[in-house]
Protein backbone atom coordinates (compact mmCIF):
# COMPACT_ATOMS: atom_id res chain seq x y z
CA UNK A 1 0.00 0.00 0.00
CA UNK A 2 1.46 3.37 -1.04
CA UNK A 3 2.63 5.76 1.65
CA UNK A 4 0.23 8.65 2.39
CA UNK A 5 1.40 11.64 4.36
CA UNK A 6 -0.71 12.32 7.46
CA UNK A 7 -1.38 15.98 6.66
CA UNK A 8 -2.47 15.14 3.10
CA UNK A 9 -4.85 12.48 4.41
CA UNK A 10 -6.36 14.95 6.88
CA UNK A 11 -6.86 17.56 4.13
CA UNK A 12 -8.69 14.99 2.00
CA UNK A 13 -10.83 13.88 4.95
CA UNK A 14 -11.82 17.44 5.86
CA UNK A 15 -12.78 18.11 2.24
CA UNK A 16 -14.94 14.96 2.39
CA UNK A 17 -16.85 15.97 5.53
CA UNK A 18 -17.32 19.50 4.21
CA UNK A 19 -18.55 18.75 0.70
CA UNK A 20 -20.06 15.27 0.98
CA UNK A 21 -21.24 15.11 4.58
CA UNK A 22 -22.22 18.77 4.87
CA UNK A 23 -20.61 19.35 8.27
CA UNK A 24 -20.75 22.90 9.64
CA UNK A 25 -17.74 25.22 9.59
CA UNK A 26 -17.58 25.04 13.39
CA UNK A 27 -17.41 21.23 13.38
CA UNK A 28 -14.79 21.18 10.62
CA UNK A 29 -12.64 23.69 12.50
CA UNK A 30 -12.79 21.47 15.60
CA UNK A 31 -11.85 18.37 13.58
CA UNK A 32 -9.00 20.24 11.89
CA UNK A 33 -7.61 21.41 15.23
CA UNK A 34 -7.84 17.94 16.79
CA UNK A 35 -6.24 16.16 13.84
CA UNK A 36 -3.48 18.77 13.48
CA UNK A 37 -2.59 18.09 17.12
CA UNK A 38 -2.58 14.37 16.40
CA UNK A 39 -0.33 14.96 13.39
CA UNK A 40 2.17 16.89 15.52
CA UNK A 41 2.08 14.17 18.16
CA UNK A 42 2.76 11.48 15.55
CA UNK A 43 5.54 13.47 13.88
CA UNK A 44 7.32 13.91 17.22
CA UNK A 45 7.45 10.11 17.32
CA UNK A 46 8.81 9.83 13.80
CA UNK A 47 5.50 8.93 12.16
CA UNK A 48 4.45 10.85 9.05
CA UNK A 49 2.81 8.03 7.08
CA UNK A 50 -0.86 7.67 8.02
CA UNK A 51 -0.54 3.92 7.51
CA UNK A 52 1.76 3.71 10.54
CA UNK A 53 -0.75 5.29 12.92
CA UNK A 54 -2.00 2.56 15.25
CA UNK A 55 -4.23 2.17 18.30
CA UNK A 56 -1.32 2.49 20.74
CA UNK A 57 -0.31 5.84 19.25
CA UNK A 58 -3.88 7.11 19.48
CA UNK A 59 -4.20 5.99 23.09
CA UNK A 60 -0.89 7.68 23.95
CA UNK A 61 -2.16 10.86 22.30
CA UNK A 62 -5.32 10.92 24.41
CA UNK A 63 -3.34 10.08 27.53
CA UNK A 64 -1.00 13.02 26.88
CA UNK A 65 -4.04 15.29 26.55
CA UNK A 66 -5.33 13.99 29.88
CA UNK A 67 -1.97 14.68 31.53
CA UNK A 68 -2.11 18.25 30.24
CA UNK A 69 -5.41 18.70 32.06
CA UNK A 70 -7.70 18.99 29.05
CA UNK A 71 -11.40 18.66 29.83
CA UNK A 72 -13.03 15.28 29.41
CA UNK A 73 -15.36 16.77 26.82
CA UNK A 74 -12.36 17.92 24.77
CA UNK A 75 -10.72 14.50 24.98
CA UNK A 76 -13.99 12.83 23.99
CA UNK A 77 -14.23 15.11 20.96
CA UNK A 78 -10.62 14.31 20.01
CA UNK A 79 -11.39 10.61 20.14
CA UNK A 80 -14.41 11.18 17.90
CA UNK A 81 -12.25 13.13 15.43
CA UNK A 82 -9.73 10.27 15.29
CA UNK A 83 -12.48 7.67 14.87
CA UNK A 84 -14.01 9.63 12.01
CA UNK A 85 -10.66 9.87 10.24
CA UNK A 86 -9.86 6.20 10.84
CA UNK A 87 -13.18 4.97 9.48
CA UNK A 88 -12.79 7.13 6.37
CA UNK A 89 -9.22 5.92 5.79
CA UNK A 90 -10.37 2.29 5.87
CA UNK A 91 -13.41 2.96 3.70
CA UNK A 92 -11.31 4.68 1.00
CA UNK A 93 -8.64 1.97 1.08
CA UNK A 94 -5.90 4.26 2.38
CA UNK A 95 -5.24 1.82 5.24
CA UNK A 96 -5.93 -1.89 5.57
CA UNK A 97 -7.74 -1.58 8.91
CA UNK A 98 -9.21 1.29 10.92
CA UNK A 99 -6.67 2.07 13.68
CA UNK A 100 -9.25 3.97 15.75
CA UNK A 101 -12.05 1.39 15.69
CA UNK A 102 -11.42 0.40 19.33
CA UNK A 103 -10.40 3.85 20.57
CA UNK A 104 -12.32 4.93 23.64
CA UNK A 105 -12.23 8.13 25.64
CA UNK A 106 -13.61 9.06 29.05
CA UNK A 107 -17.29 9.87 28.82
CA UNK A 108 -17.83 13.60 28.99
CA UNK A 109 -19.37 14.64 32.28
CA UNK A 110 -22.87 15.92 31.71
CA UNK A 111 -23.59 19.04 33.69
CA UNK A 112 -26.95 20.71 34.00
CA UNK A 113 -27.25 23.82 31.82
CA UNK A 114 -27.67 27.27 33.29
CA UNK A 115 -31.29 28.35 33.50
CA UNK A 116 -32.40 31.92 34.11
CA UNK A 117 -35.54 32.11 36.23
CA UNK A 118 -38.63 33.43 34.46
CA UNK A 119 -38.87 36.56 36.67
CA UNK A 120 -35.22 37.35 35.89
CA UNK A 121 -35.88 36.98 32.15
CA UNK A 122 -38.81 39.36 32.50
CA UNK A 123 -36.63 41.86 34.37
CA UNK A 124 -33.95 41.69 31.65
CA UNK A 125 -36.51 42.31 28.92
CA UNK A 126 -38.11 45.17 30.83
CA UNK A 127 -34.69 46.79 31.15
CA UNK A 128 -34.13 46.47 27.41
CA UNK A 129 -37.59 47.92 26.76
CA UNK A 130 -36.74 50.95 28.89
CA UNK A 131 -33.50 51.45 26.96
CA UNK A 132 -35.42 51.29 23.67
CA UNK A 133 -38.14 53.80 24.60
CA UNK A 134 -36.47 56.62 22.68
CA UNK A 135 -36.19 54.52 19.55
CA UNK A 136 -32.42 54.03 19.50
CA UNK A 137 -31.78 51.51 16.67
CA UNK A 138 -29.23 49.45 18.61
CA UNK A 139 -31.46 49.30 21.70
CA UNK A 140 -34.42 48.19 19.57
CA UNK A 141 -32.22 45.56 17.93
CA UNK A 142 -30.94 44.24 21.27
CA UNK A 143 -34.48 43.96 22.60
CA UNK A 144 -35.57 42.01 19.50
CA UNK A 145 -32.54 39.72 19.81
CA UNK A 146 -33.27 38.72 23.40
CA UNK A 147 -37.00 38.39 22.79
CA UNK A 148 -36.35 36.06 19.84
CA UNK A 149 -33.62 34.03 21.57
CA UNK A 150 -35.95 33.32 24.47
CA UNK A 151 -39.19 33.01 22.49
CA UNK A 152 -37.77 30.54 19.95
CA UNK A 153 -34.98 28.87 21.90
CA UNK A 154 -32.58 29.61 19.06
CA UNK A 155 -28.89 28.78 18.88
CA UNK A 156 -26.86 31.94 18.38
CA UNK A 157 -25.70 30.73 14.95
CA UNK A 158 -29.35 30.29 13.95
CA UNK A 159 -30.19 33.79 15.15
CA UNK A 160 -27.42 35.61 13.28
CA UNK A 161 -28.06 33.44 10.20
CA UNK A 162 -31.65 34.63 9.86
CA UNK A 163 -32.54 36.49 6.67
CA UNK A 164 -35.57 38.74 6.30
CA UNK A 165 -37.34 36.15 4.13
CA UNK A 166 -37.02 33.62 6.98
CA UNK A 167 -39.43 35.65 9.12
CA UNK A 168 -43.17 35.13 8.59
CA UNK A 169 -44.56 38.09 10.49
CA UNK A 170 -48.16 37.19 9.72
CA UNK A 171 -47.91 33.70 11.20
CA UNK A 172 -45.31 34.68 13.82
CA UNK A 173 -42.79 32.04 12.81
CA UNK A 174 -39.13 31.95 11.83
CA UNK A 175 -37.47 29.41 9.55
CA UNK A 176 -34.04 28.48 10.87
CA UNK A 177 -31.24 26.23 9.65
CA UNK A 178 -29.82 24.25 12.55
CA UNK A 179 -27.11 21.62 12.98
CA UNK A 180 -26.61 19.33 10.02
CA UNK A 181 -28.29 21.93 7.77
CA UNK A 182 -31.68 20.81 9.10
CA UNK A 183 -34.48 23.33 8.68
CA UNK A 184 -37.28 23.86 11.16
CA UNK A 185 -40.02 26.42 11.64
CA UNK A 186 -40.38 27.86 15.14
CA UNK A 187 -43.26 29.99 16.44
CA UNK A 188 -42.89 33.09 18.59
CA UNK A 189 -45.37 34.97 20.74
CA UNK A 190 -46.90 38.43 20.87
CA UNK A 191 -44.15 40.13 22.95
CA UNK A 192 -41.43 38.92 20.57
CA UNK A 193 -43.61 39.91 17.61
CA UNK A 194 -43.97 43.47 18.92
CA UNK A 195 -40.22 43.81 19.49
CA UNK A 196 -39.30 42.25 16.14
CA UNK A 197 -41.83 44.32 14.16
CA UNK A 198 -40.60 47.52 15.74
CA UNK A 199 -37.01 46.60 14.99
CA UNK A 200 -37.68 45.60 11.37
CA UNK A 201 -39.85 48.65 10.64
CA UNK A 202 -37.80 51.32 12.40
CA UNK A 203 -34.36 50.22 13.55
CA UNK A 204 -33.14 47.94 10.77
CA UNK A 205 -33.63 50.57 8.02
CA UNK A 206 -31.60 53.02 10.10
CA UNK A 207 -28.76 50.52 10.54
CA UNK A 208 -28.90 49.66 6.85
CA UNK A 209 -28.35 53.29 5.94
CA UNK A 210 -24.92 53.15 7.58
CA UNK A 211 -23.96 50.27 5.27
CA UNK A 212 -25.19 52.15 2.21
CA UNK A 213 -23.28 55.26 3.29
CA UNK A 214 -20.05 53.27 3.65
CA UNK A 215 -20.47 51.51 0.31
CA UNK A 216 -21.26 54.85 -1.28
CA UNK A 217 -17.95 56.30 -0.08
CA UNK A 218 -15.97 53.49 -1.65
CA UNK A 219 -15.85 50.93 1.16
CA UNK A 220 -15.99 47.30 0.11
CA UNK A 221 -18.74 46.76 2.66
CA UNK A 222 -18.09 43.03 3.12
CA UNK A 223 -14.59 41.63 3.61
CA UNK A 224 -13.37 38.88 1.33
CA UNK A 225 -13.95 35.45 2.80
CA UNK A 226 -16.82 36.48 5.08
CA UNK A 227 -20.40 35.26 4.83
CA UNK A 228 -22.35 36.88 1.98
CA UNK A 229 -24.34 39.90 3.02
CA UNK A 230 -27.73 38.67 1.79
CA UNK A 231 -30.61 40.30 3.64
CA UNK A 232 -29.82 39.56 7.29
CA UNK A 233 -32.41 40.29 9.94
CA UNK A 234 -29.92 41.49 12.54
CA UNK A 235 -27.39 44.14 11.58
CA UNK A 236 -24.35 45.56 13.32
CA UNK A 237 -23.76 49.27 13.86
CA UNK A 238 -21.96 49.45 10.51
CA UNK A 239 -24.83 47.84 8.65
CA UNK A 240 -23.37 44.38 8.06
CA UNK A 241 -24.66 41.05 9.33
CA UNK A 242 -24.39 40.90 13.11
CA UNK A 243 -21.77 38.42 14.31
CA UNK A 244 -21.90 35.69 16.94
CA UNK A 245 -19.40 37.46 19.19
CA UNK A 246 -21.51 40.61 19.34
CA UNK A 247 -24.50 38.59 20.57
CA UNK A 248 -22.31 36.81 23.13
CA UNK A 249 -21.11 40.18 24.48
CA UNK A 250 -24.67 41.49 24.69
CA UNK A 251 -26.01 38.47 26.60
CA UNK A 252 -22.96 38.15 28.86
CA UNK A 253 -23.46 41.75 29.94
CA UNK A 254 -27.15 41.14 30.68
CA UNK A 255 -26.45 38.02 32.76
CA UNK A 256 -23.31 39.23 34.52
CA UNK A 257 -25.01 40.32 37.74
CA UNK A 258 -27.56 37.52 37.96
CA UNK A 259 -27.10 34.67 40.45
CA UNK A 260 -26.27 31.23 39.14
CA UNK A 261 -23.27 29.43 37.76
CA UNK A 262 -22.51 28.20 34.27
CA UNK A 263 -21.97 29.87 30.91
CA UNK A 264 -23.50 33.29 30.44
CA UNK A 265 -23.82 33.26 26.66
CA UNK A 266 -26.90 33.20 24.41
CA UNK A 267 -27.40 29.47 25.04
CA UNK A 268 -28.61 30.37 28.53
CA UNK A 269 -31.81 31.76 26.98
CA UNK A 270 -32.22 28.58 24.90
CA UNK A 271 -31.81 26.43 28.03
CA UNK A 272 -34.22 28.66 29.91
CA UNK A 273 -36.87 28.56 27.21
CA UNK A 274 -36.78 24.74 27.05
CA UNK A 275 -36.91 24.35 30.82
CA UNK A 276 -39.75 26.84 31.21
CA UNK A 277 -41.74 25.03 28.51
CA UNK A 278 -41.38 21.72 30.36
CA UNK A 279 -42.19 23.40 33.67
CA UNK A 280 -45.37 24.64 32.03
CA UNK A 281 -46.39 21.14 30.95
CA UNK A 282 -45.11 21.02 27.34
CA UNK A 283 -44.64 17.59 25.78
CA UNK A 284 -41.02 16.43 25.62
CA UNK A 285 -41.21 15.55 21.92
CA UNK A 286 -42.70 18.94 21.11
CA UNK A 287 -39.77 20.58 22.90
CA UNK A 288 -37.39 18.34 20.93
CA UNK A 289 -38.88 19.61 17.68
CA UNK A 290 -38.87 23.20 18.97
CA UNK A 291 -35.14 23.01 19.76
CA UNK A 292 -34.20 21.05 16.65
CA UNK A 293 -32.56 18.19 18.55
CA UNK A 294 -31.84 15.08 16.48
CA UNK A 295 -32.09 12.89 19.58
CA UNK A 296 -34.76 12.89 22.26
CA UNK A 297 -31.99 12.01 24.74
CA UNK A 298 -30.46 15.46 24.23
CA UNK A 299 -33.77 17.10 25.10
CA UNK A 300 -34.19 14.95 28.21
CA UNK A 301 -31.45 16.91 29.99
CA UNK A 302 -34.13 19.57 30.55
CA UNK A 303 -36.31 17.13 32.44
CA UNK A 304 -33.40 16.75 34.87
CA UNK A 305 -33.21 20.54 35.17
CA UNK A 306 -36.92 20.71 35.96
CA UNK A 307 -36.58 17.94 38.55
CA UNK A 308 -33.62 19.69 40.16
CA UNK A 309 -35.56 22.96 40.33
CA UNK A 310 -38.49 21.10 41.91
CA UNK A 311 -36.19 19.62 44.57
CA UNK A 312 -34.75 23.04 45.35
CA UNK A 313 -38.23 24.53 45.66
CA UNK A 314 -39.29 21.64 47.88
CA UNK A 315 -36.25 22.05 50.12
CA UNK A 316 -36.91 25.75 50.68
CA UNK A 317 -40.73 25.74 50.82
CA UNK A 318 -42.00 22.46 52.24
CA UNK A 319 -42.42 22.48 56.05
CA UNK A 320 -41.09 18.93 56.35
CA UNK A 321 -38.37 19.09 53.74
Amino acid sequence: MAELRFDAAVDDYLAHVRHERGYSDHTIEAYASDLADLGRFAKERGIDDVGRVDLDLLRDWLWAATERGLARSTIARRAASARGLGAWLERTGAVAADPAARLRAPRAKRTLPRVVAAPAVTAIIEGLQSAAVDGDPVALRDLAIVELLYACGLRVSELVGLDVDDVDRGNRTVRVVGKGSKERVVPYGAPAAAALDRYLDRARPALLVSMEDRVGTGSAGVRAGTRPMGHPVFLGVRGGRLGVRAVHRLVAGLLADLPGSGPSGPHAFRHSAATHLLDGGADLRAVQEYLGHASLGTTQIYTHVSAERLKQTYATAHPRA
